[in-house]
Formats: structure tokens, C-alpha cells, sequence
């Protein structure tokens, strides 16, 4: 059909809707607005308003006019109530106009068909969600499974939901029409570090994720022979060059790159914080590459354009990760390193650099990509003295004379293996107390009632309240043991413990993400606090609480230069790294 002529004035009045949708597909978007609106004039009684409506909203909203869209989406469902499109797009623009319960009263008065329910309630959820009303958007999503369970998205944040919100059983009695396994399967990457200590299982989570959400790329860009640059081009490509846990870690390797073999490219998709440590990290760069608003495509063929030699990811399966850029295979090697500690079965990487306490060499068929050992500790850290604010217990709200427990690692990493063994540890040791972030008040609500059918005081359990990282640090140095979790160990935090001079008590499992804390404390020499059962890690615990003796000798290995010396030297684990890059530059 003939574009419309908006010259030539058109007979609106008894025209279909029908027969002016096709007309409006070339103009550009203030004629078809204009057009809609018209119609509507000249069509006070036809039975298609509503579907009218709903089209101008759609047109507004793309354009900007968020209030018009919102009229326009009002107007639709006066007229059809059970337009659950409208309700949908209604919410979600009163949800980014900040009025967060306007949207989710939309969305639940807008619980009419059966058809619209799961739109509705996944949104309501998502909300719920990001509100940290854990326990309404974990009910609201199990409604939706309960409608439809094979909806992989909604299992993955349902479960991780439980898991931020300590509600166990972890699998919440099983969803009809699921069986464990897939379950599993559809839980997701980073729930699957605190669920499983399989790392083959791992592998399989992260596997089905990628399948779902990760399509393959349709070339190779770069060379298979590789290149023959003087000095070996490294790219580092990261959403957390910034005040983040994996920026503290990583820009002193980046500083320290030896620039006469090394040359160092920084992709960065990061958000702009303006934080002191942002700027340290961008000054490490020869070159630094905002590459945010790229696409995927284009952003692996700027890496190709660079003739990056390796391509190091540091996101993994982690939040910002730009995984279809990798699916390109811009660089001829391509390793991951850091942000996520587990498999990241993507076909296109080459390398997840470890080391040989993370993963012994008897677990390297469960991994993939295939592991890459340094030689020695695995972790980057940032050696430079933190300033660090003064912080006594009475400022923090600690008492003084307890014995201070404490584990600042996020309440999802929380299992109720390990909760159970801290009961078991205060139980035996009366004078303790324990000291936990202030992660959610479903999760706190939930550990409390879990205390108290332990036998457990509540009120021995203290929260911290978020700070920032330098108060964060200075907090640590107050406690007197750091409780690990398992299968998802500490891994910054635990190296800030450690640093503090804050012993830490550890499990080691099977899985990378289980031997975080045991690779760190072999490093610092105190190989004899990771325990390999939970009565060993109770027993260790209570030698410290029990035993002021061992708990100063233990401390007093801590004291000095010993970080400095072991996990916080930069300079040899700069020559450690790049002596691995080395190997597998002609090696993918």
C-alpha cells in the first residue's frame, strides 16, 4: 500500500484502524503521533480506540513523552480494562518516573486474564526486587513459576532471591514441573558458586546461561597464527575499571606491567564514578578505550583494529560482561581472569587463569575453559598503604569485652551448612558475638529466627551498616576471627582480613570459589586454618575464641610486613602474570 500523503488532507472519520496502520509505516515518528491523534478525533465511537490508544502510547513513550505515553496507556485501558499490554508499559513508565508503588499498584490491579499474568507478575518481581522486598518478589515469582515453570530467567532470579534472602530450604520445596537438576540448570552462574562445590556442575549451569543468552558469533576476526608485535599487546576488558572490588585488586598489576615487553590496552564499559581509584586505573592504561556505548560486533572489531595479542576478560559470567563481544573472537588468545571465580564454558576462550590451590590439578576436566596455573597465588592485589579512617567498637557498636566473630561477605554466600557450624561455634563459646553486614532486612529477619531455633541468642548478632571501602577495611582490623563461607569463599575480603591482621577461618571445598581463602592463607603461611570438614572448621574456630594463646600466636603471624611480603606483592606477581602471558601468546 501507498504511503499516506500528508498533503492531501484524508477522510479520517469511519476509517479502520486497520487501514491507516499500513499508511503510517514510512513517516517519521511526530506525523504518525499527529495521525493517531487525528484518528481518535474523528472516531469518537469506533470500537478501535483502545487499540489507538495504546499505539499513540507506544509512538510517545518511543519519543520521549513519557507523561503523554502514560495518558495515552490510561486512556486504552478505560476502554478495554484487560489490555494487559497497556497495564505492562503503564508501569514500567511510572516505574522510571520514579513512582515505584504507582507501577506495582498498576501491575497488580492489572491481574485479570490468565494470558497477562506472567508479564505482570515477573515485573512486579523484578521490582520487588530491586526494592530488596525479597520476600514479595520471591512469593510474586513463585506465582509465575507456578503458571509456567519452564521460564529459565524468572527460576535464575527466584533462586538467587532465596539465596540473598537466606530462606531455606535453598530450593524452596521444588517448583511443579521441575525436577532438581534442571532446576539447577536454569539457577545461573553466579548463584551456582554459592549452590554447588561441583565445578563440573558449575561448568553445565554456566553452559545452559550462555546457550541461553549468548548466541555465537557469525566470523572469527582474529588471526589463528596470531601476530608478531615487538611487545605483547594485552587487552583488559572490564565494566569494573571503578570503586569496585576487582578494580582494587587489579590496578597495581596494571601500573606494574613491564613496558618493554608489555604493552596494555584497558576496553572499559564502566559507568563513571569519579572515584580516586577510576582515575588510578585509567592512568595505568597506555591506552585507554571507552568502549561502552559500542556494540558487540563493533566492540570486537575495535579490539581486532587494536591487533590485541591476548585478550584478558575480567567480568566472566558477572554483571556488564560483554560476552558476545568475546563470541567474535577478536584477539587469537583470550582468557578470563578475576571477576568470576568458576567456569566460564564460552567456546572462544582460551584460558581462566588460577592457580594450584584453586584448582588442583585433579579438577582441571571439570573446568572450562581449561586452566592456566600461575605460578603461585592467583590474586592480584593492591599493595599502596589504604588510608584508613580512625574506628574504635564503641563507634561501630561493637561491644568490648566479646569476641568478636565476624564475616562481611554477602548474605547470599550464606548457607545453612555454614550458619548451622557459626551456631555451633557461639554456642560453645559464649563470650562471642557475631558481626555480619547489613546486607537485607529478609535475609537478617531470617538468620535471627535461624538463631533462635539454634539455641542462639539473636541479639549476639550485630550488622554493620554499608560504608565506604576505606571505614570497610578499618572495621576489620576491630573483630577478632573472620568466618568464611562455603562453597563461596571471601575473596577480596578475605585478603582485606588478612591484611588487618584478622585471621581468617576457612573450608576448602572441591570448586575455585572454595578455595579462595585457602589459596590466601597458604600464601601468608597459615595453611593450618583452612579446615576440610565442618567439625575441623568448628574445632579451629573455638581454639581461637577458647584459646587466647593460639589466637595471639595466630595473629602475630599476621603482624607486619606479612601481607606485604606475600599476597600484597604486586611486583612479583606482575613478573608471575606476565611470565603466563608469555606462554600462551602463540598458544591458544
Amino acid at each position: 500500500m501507498a504511503p499516506l500523503d500528508t498533503a492531501t488532507p484524508v477522510p479520517l472519520a469511519g476509517m479502520g484502524l486497520e487501514a491507516l496502520m499500513p499508511r503510517l509505516e514510512e513517516l517519521p515518528p511526530a506525523e504518525t503521533i499527529g495521525l493517531y491523534r487525528a484518528w481518535l478525533t474523528a472516531n469518537p465511537a469506533s470500537p478501535q480506540r483502545f487499540a489507538a490508544w495504546f499505539n499513540l502510547g507506544v509512538q510517545l513513550g518511543a519519543g520521549g513523552d513519557r507523561q503523554g505515553a502514560m495518558i495515552a496507556y490510561r486512556q486504552a485501558l478505560a476502554m478495554k480494562p484487560d489490555l494487559h499490554q497497556a497495564a505492562v508499559n503503564l508501569g514500567l513508565a511510572l516505574e522510571a518516573e520514579g513512582r515505584q508503588e504507582e507501577a506495582l499498584a498498576t501491575w497488580d490491579a492489572a491481574l485479570q486474564p490468565v494470558a497477562a499474568r506472567l508479564p505482570l507478575l515477573n515485573h512486579r518481581g523484578r521490582l520487588f526486587e530491586n526494592q530488596k522486598r525479597y520476600a514479595e518478589a520471591e512469593a510474586t515469582l513463585r506465582q509465575s513459576l507456578h503458571l509456567d515453570p519452564q521460564q529459565p530467567d524468572v527460576v535464575q532470579h527466584w533462586s538467587h532471591l532465596r539465596q540473598k534472602g537466606c530462606m531455606w530450604p535453598l530450593d524452596g520445596g521444588g517448583i511443579p514441573g521441575l525436577d532438581a537438576e534442571t532446576l539447577a540448570l536454569m539457577g545461573g552462574p553466579l548463584g551456582a558458586l554459592a549452590l554447588t562445590d561441583d565445578p563440573a556442575l558449575q561448568t553445565r549451569i554456566g553452559a545452559a546461561w550462555i546457550e541461553r543468552k549468548v548466541p555465537a558469533a557469525p566470523e572469527r576476526l582474529a588471526p589463528t597464527q596470531g601476530y608478531a608485535h615487538d611487545r605483547i599487546r594485552v587487552g583488559y576488558l572490564s565494566s569494573d575499571f571503578c570503586r569496585h572490588a576487582m578494580g582494587t585488586l587489579i590496578v597495581e598489576l596494571l601500573e606494574r606491567h613491564d613496558r618493554s615487553r608489555f604493552e596494555v590496552f584497558g576496553y572499559c564499559t564502566t559507568e563513571e564514578d569519579s572515584s580516586e581509584l577510576r582515575a588510578r586505573i585509567l592512568a595505568a592504561f597506555d591506552h585507554h578505550v571507552p568502549v561502552r556505548q559500542l556494540t558487540d560486533e563493533q566492540l570486537a572489531r575495535r579490539i581486532r583494529a587494536d591487533e590485541i595479542d591476548i585478550l584478558v576478560d575480567l567480568n566472566g559470567l558477572t554483571r556488564g560482561a560483554r560476552l558476545g563481544a568475546l563470541r567474535w573472537k577478536p584477539a587469537p588468545v583470550q582468557a578470563t581472569y578475576l571477576g568470576y571465580v568458576g567456569p566460564v564454558p564460552l567456546p572462544e576462550l582460551d584460558w581462566m587463569i588460577c592457580d594450584r590451590d584453586v584448582v588442583p590439578e585433579a579438577e582441571d576436566s571439570g573446568y572450562a575453559p581449561r586452566p592456566l596455573p600461575l605460578d603461585g597465588l592467583y590474586q592480584a592485589n593492591d599493595g599502596q598503604p589504604p588510608a584508613l579512617p580512625a574506628v574504635t567498637r564503641a563507634s561501630e557498636g561493637l561491644p568490648e569485652d566479646a569476641f568478636v566473630l565476624c564475616c562481611f561477605n554477602n548474605f547470599y554466600k550464606i548457607t545453612p551448612r555454614v550458619f548451622g557450624a557459626w551456631m555451633r561455634i557461639m554456642a560453645r563459646a559464649p563470650r562471642s558475638v557475631l558481626w555480619l553486614t547489613e546486607d537485607n532486612a529478609t535475609g537478617i529477619a531470617n538468620l535471627r529466627r535461624e538463631a533462635q531455633t539454634a539455641g542462639v541468642d539473636p541479639a549476639r548478632i550485630l550488622f554493620a551498616t554499608r560504608c565506604d571501602p576505606a571505614r570497610y577495611r578499618a572495621r576489620l582490623g576491630l573483630a577478632d576471627l573472620f568466618l568464611d563461607t562455603t562453597p563461596y569463599n571471601a575473596g577480596t575480603v578475605a585478603s582485606d582480613a588478612l591484611r588487618m591482621g584478622l585471621p581468617i577461618v576457612t573450608l576448602a571445598g572441591r570448586a575455585f570459589a572454595s578455595r579462595m581463602a585457602t589459596a590466601l592463607l597458604r600464601a601468608i603461611g597459615l595453611p593450618g586454618n583452612a579446615a576440610t570438614s565442618v567439625d575441623e572448621y568448628v574445632e579451629i574456630a573455638c581454639a581461637h575464641a577458647l584459646d587466647s594463646a593460639h589466637h595471639a600466636r595466630v595473629k602475630a603471624a599476621l603482624a607486619g610486613d606479612a601481607w606485604a611480603r606475600t599476597i600484597g606483592d604486586a611486583a612479583g606477581f606482575a613478573r608471575r602474570i606476565e611470565a603466563a602471558y608469555e606462554r600462551i601468546r602463540l598458544c591458544p
